[in-house]
């Protein structure tokens, strides 16, 4: 960290410090994936560049291009893969609206489980309204479900990768 002459406090932030801040924010933004109430990969995103601003590694700014990449294709895939499956069920976003009504309503009911069960049971509740016929409607949630889930994947992996490479870019500054 550069020593500013201007900066009033220029040891408050430490390299240790600022490599510890930034390894919080990433483990914060992974669970903010998983449970989406925080942005999760943009919080990752955001780490890696104060890192590459402020951290001092030798390579903070390739990891930081590197794990910006990785999230935008993690939080494109996220989306584009979900939308395209449920284009093809043609499964309308009211449902989806529903299940993410339910899932907040969840998440409050039943902490951290609730979230997914909610938008699960919101999900099927709309649907079985808007097709009529329960078999149908459970087939068109669990592929709903499963887009949702198939993007999660590869925005959670993309994510991990980022992490990852922030982790080593962090390393490399102390070793």
């Amino acid at each position: 960290i550069s020593r500013d002459a201007s900066c009033p406090y220029p040891d408050v932030v430490t390299p240790a410090l600022l490599a510890a801040l930034c390894a919080i924010a990433c483990l914060v933004g992974l669970c903010g994936i998983v449970v989406p109430v925080l942005p999760g990969s943009l919080m990752i995103a955001l780490a890696a560049l104060v890192w590459a601003l402020r951290g001092g590694s030798s390579w903070g700014w390739i990891a930081f291009g590197i794990a910006a990449v990785l999230v935008c294709i993690g939080m494109a895939a996220s989306f584009f893969l979900t939308k395209r499956d449920l284009a093809r069920r043609d499964i309308p976003r009211g449902p989806i609206f529903t299940g993410a009504v339910f899932g907040l309503v969840g998440g409050f009911v039943v902490p951290v489980l609730g979230i997914f069960l909610g938008f699960a049971l919101g999900l099927f509740l709309a649907e079985l309204y808007r097709v009529r016929d329960a078999r149908e409607a459970a087939t068109s949630s669990w592929v709903a479900l499963k887009s949702f889930g198939t993007g999660f994947l590869v925005e959670f992996s993309c994510a991990l990768l980022a992490t990852g490479l922030l982790a080593t870019s962090i390393l490399t500054r102390f070793l």
